[in-house]
């Protein structure tokens, strides 16, 4: 069938785009991909904090899919709402890839070894956040520009290192200054952080049938957990809540669900974690994200969210 794919136009979301029409051409589809400016992309200048963040980068793209200009979008899946619109679905989600953060610098190999006073850019409120919980010394800088952009303000010495996320250099092989791939119980990733997210019509049959073989049902669950612990906190992509589900393997033990959550303050540093992990007898991702949700309220983090703009529900 012939497929429409809506995509950003940054190098990173062309990437996605072309990466899943490749995918389904090779399954005999005709594929055409259509560049949507977003709004989020038009207020390059504008602190994302400042913007307000709910569908900054996928309202546009949905107003297209609506009106059926597209047959489905292609989405950095932490870009993507936790709640969509009753006309859309999360048609699929593709195998997931290094979900991390990572440290980029061309003077300092680690996080740690940044000097005192170090200046470190990034646009994300969750990373500022816990920059500030792990090195209050530092200064964190407002970042906004795609990866070349960011790269080249690097190279240029504006900061003395950035923070991205891991797959975005990936996926573009911008991976020379990667010098530090952050773990998650120390640096917690967004929700999605690494995935795509493919969003098509409800109704779209059709459409879904075709996408349906881009489906890694691990992902899904992970990314799932990920989200509703998102929505249970009333967290959009630009409040400081970190959240990361992966399967366990400890030996020759049953695989372990584990989920890693963290709510930090930009302003302070303060920060409350929580990890928790449990057996694959479940089969409600869902209801293991909403528990985690429950052990960081449980933790002390309601003020924290009051704080920086999300609410416990």
């Amino acid at each position: 069938m012939n497929l429409r794919i809506g995509s950003r136009g940054s190098q990173l979301a062309l990437w996605q785009a072309n990466h899943v029409a490749g995918l389904l051409r090779e399954q005999g589809h005709e594929v055409a991909v259509e560049i949507i400016k977003t709004n989020g992309d038009r207020l390059q200048e504008v602190a994302f904090a400042e913007v307000g963040s709910k569908g900054m980068f996928t309202r546009e793209i949905e107003e297209a899919l609506a009106e059926g200009r597209i047959d489905l979008a292609v989405h950095s899946l932490k870009d993507l709402p936790t709640e969509l619109p009753d006309l859309f679905a999360l048609g699929a989600t593709p195998p997931r890839v290094d979900p991390r953060d990572a440290f980029v610098s061309a003077k300092y190999m680690r996080l740690a070894d940044l000097r005192q006073g170090a200046r470190v850019g990034t646009s994300s409120q969750r990373r500022r956040a816990q920059l500030k919980a792990l090195r209050p010394d530092t200064e964190a800088v407002e970042f906004r520009g795609n990866v070349d952009t960011r790269l080249r303000k690097l190279a240029e010495g504006q900061v003395d290192a950035i923070l991205l996320a891991a797959a975005g250099l990936e996926r573009l092989g911008k991976t020379d200054w990667l010098r530090q791939r952050l773990e998650p119980a120390e640096f917690c990733p967004a929700a999605g952080q690494g995935a795509l997210g493919i969003e098509t019509r409800r109704d779209d049959a059709q459409t879904l049938e075709a996408i349906a073989f881009l489906d890694d049902p691990d992902t899904r669950f992970a990314v799932t957990a990920e989200r509703a612990a998102l929505a249970a906190l009333g967290g959009g992509c630009q409040v400081p809540i970190g959240i990361h589900c992966r399967m366990k393997f400890p030996g020759h033990h049953k695989p372990l669900d584990e989920i890693f959550a963290v709510v930090a303050s930009p302003q302070t540093g303060a920060v409350v974690r929580i990890h928790h992990t449990a057996e694959r007898n479940h089969d409600d991702p869902a209801a293991f994200g909403r528990h985690a949700a429950k052990m960081l309220l449980q933790a002390g983090a309601a003020p924290l969210l009051q704080a920086t703009g999300g609410e416990s529900q």
